[in-house]
């Protein structure tokens, strides 16, 4: 890849010294700390309860610097970019990890300081790139090392208890050379979080903006069954979506993949039971399991998981037989608490992500049904996890997420009683965008509803608040801007923003298999795994022909793949914040993004 290795001669990486070196610490002045980061004040909801034990043991994540990565991003764009030479030219792991290397003077000045503290090469655990470092410590000496003082805090309305501090610091001489240390000032809680799960008993009609076909005035519709008007089963979306009828010819070298949090258990017997109903040809079938974490997946009957079992019935069941794998990751990430999400609802992105980077050979696409309100996410930290999704796509990995539940923000289109405020201190009202769907390196899914096919109104979308709106995204949400009042909203978005959701699927009335029982239940937690099931089956396409999978999906779904998706112009409002939200669309909108998937059209021009 001359390309590639041209632009690496600019990229001094050479001679890097990964252990911690004997000697060094001398080298540098540690003496001299500086604040790194600190809260104006304790984050509302929580109560100082006193000093935290000098023996609780606290892994501490450091993130260096990324020596190259607006390089990575070149490399990710060009080789998704279809009119580009060297589309589908992703890069090898190898190739990635020297792009986000951090650079050499980083490496040795968090080496001599670490060292300087005690610790031995042995005792830490490096990411792939060696851009992270993790390290379990007792607190007394995490607070020598940062210069603070660690507490424990309770929230004071679930009586939860973490131990945290409201501000670090570190010499001076390493504030250029690490980007962010936590859990430090970012409050988290461990509880189960709400997925992007949606109950039909819970559902809302909200008021139509047109009147949708009928199968009389669309043939397209005709050929569908009419049950799947009250139920949606893995035959549905096959006639819905066109996939119906193909026969795949590469699926040994083909791959997908579902990612689990929050103690979600993919549950066997239940697959076994989705199958012989749906999917009869599958029902010897199974999936590979992975843990991150200490992630588990127990198999008794009363713990499996909606979330789980929806994802894996139906991205499987759809894709049958390509390889499935199921990870199941423990834990929870840095989360600083609003009113929408009081409980901890963050996912460990960071900790599966660093496992799939280290594997040599990752899933062709990948489906998420998990998502919070980005300002819930420290921004260093969300920056940093988007990154490493950024390195996965580069490798050729489809990164599909669902939109989220909420609309706009909270679902709620009552002022009195929305729950949409800035945690940033202002406490002023602002619609509430998806982390990670706003993450520019991933594919967000909104949701859909009945057939023919409209908008519903709990599809998450709107615009980050972190990242600007990517160049390949400009000419169609410039489009949908120029449909709109102009001070629609004013001030409760960022109209300059990544827009999501990118395209759409079906996401209510999915009928899934939990603890031996059938249940109808939806959520762009559905649509996510629907839509990551065609990506699958357009990689076996593309793979039979000897070409790459498709890998980043956005340059090329924006750029030709909306000709192969069906515009959805109608349907309900995604209302949240005290507002009715926004609308379905000619075009692309933030509810339904480009569109849903049409397979046939989409094989045509992606393959």
């Amino acid at each position: 890849m001359l390309a590639f290795h041209k632009l690496l001669t600019f990229v001094l990486l050479v001679g890097q010294a990964w252990a911690i070196p004997s000697g060094g610490a001398e080298l540098y002045d540690f003496k001299e700390y500086k604040v790194k980061e600190a809260l104006l004040r304790p984050p509302v909801g929580w109560t100082l309860v006193g000093e935290a034990p000098s023996d609780h043991i606290i892994s501490l994540r450091v993130g260096l610097p990324q020596s190259n990565f607006e390089a990575l991003e070149q490399h990710l764009f060009e080789v998704s970019d279809p009119d580009h030479s060297r589309y589908g030219q992703h890069l090898s792991k190898e190739e990635v990890e020297e792009l986000v290397a951090p650079p050499p003077e980083s490496l040795k000045k968090v080496n001599a300081w670490l060292k300087a503290h005690g610790f031995k090469e042995i005792e830490l655990d490096r990411s792939p790139a060696k851009d992270w470092v993790s390290i379990k410590v007792p607190v007394k000496i995490a607070e020598q090392m940062l210069r603070t003082k660690y507490h424990v805090w309770k929230h004071e309305e679930s009586g939860d208890k973490l131990v945290r501090t409201t501000s670090y610091s570190l010499p001076e001489e390493l504030h250029d050379h690490i980007e962010v240390i936590q859990p430090t000032t970012m409050f988290s809680r461990f509880n189960a979080m709400k997925s992007t799960i949606h109950w039909p008993e819970a559902e809302k009609k909200a008021t139509l903006t047109y009147k949708p076909p009928t199968a009389a005035s669309d043939a397209r519709l005709a050929a569908i069954d009419p049950s799947c008007s009250q139920t949606i089963t893995a035959s549905c979306l096959h006639q819905l979506y066109k996939t119906g009828g193909y026969v795949q010819k590469a699926t040994k070298k083909n791959s997908i993949g579902i990612t689990g949090y929050l103690e979600q258990f993919a549950n066997f017997a239940d697959l076994k039971a989705f199958y012989e109903e749906q999917v009869p040809e599958a029902a010897n079938s199974t999936f590979e399991v992975v843990a991150v974490s200490g992630g588990l997946n127990s198999q008794a009957p009363e713990e499996a998981g909606f979330e789980a079992n929806l994802d894996v019935q139906f991205a499987f069941g759809l894709t049958h037989p390509v390889p499935g794998t199921y990870w199941t990751t423990g834990g929870r990430p840095p989360f600083k608490p609003d009113l929408t999400t009081p409980e901890n609802t963050n996912e460990p992105y960071a900790d599966w992500v660093d496992l799939v980077l280290k594997q040599k050979s990752v899933p062709h696409v990948i489906s998420t049904s998990y998502g919070e309100p980005e300002q819930t996410v420290p921004e260093a930290y969300a920056r940093r996890v988007c990154n490493s999704f950024a390195q996965l796509s580069a490798r050729g990995v489809s990164l599909v997420f669902a939109s989220g539940d909420g609309g706009v923000g909270d679902g709620w289109d009552d002022p009195e009683r929305h729950r949409c405020r800035t945690n940033d201190g202002r406490n002023i009202t602002r619609f509430l965008p998806t982390f990670p769907s706003t993450c520019p390196y991933v594919t967000s899914v909104g949701g859909t509803t009945d057939i023919p096919e409209i908008s519903v109104f709990f599809s998450g979308g709107g615009f980050s608040d972190y990242w600007p709106r990517p160049a390949w995204q400009e000419r169609h949400v410039e489009q949908w801007f120029k449909g709109i009042p102009k001070d629609l909203y004013k001030d409760l978005y960022n109209p300059a923003g990544r827009g999501f959701p990118d395209v759409a699927a079906q996401g209510t009335k999915f009928r899934v298999w939990v603890g031996g029982n059938p249940f109808s239940i939806g959520g762009t937690s559905a649509s996510s795994p629907a839509f990551a099931a065609v990506v699958a089956l357009l990689n076996d396409a593309r793979l039979a022909k000897g070409r790459k999978p498709l890998g980043f999906l956005n340059p090329v779904l924006y750029a030709k793949g909306y000709a192969g998706l069906n515009d959805i112009t109608g349907g309900h409002s995604n209302p949240g914040c005290g507002t009715p939200g926004f609308n379905s669309t000619e075009g692309w909108d933030p509810i339904t993004g480009l569109g849903t998937p049409d397979f046939l059209k989409l094989k045509e021009i992606l393959t």
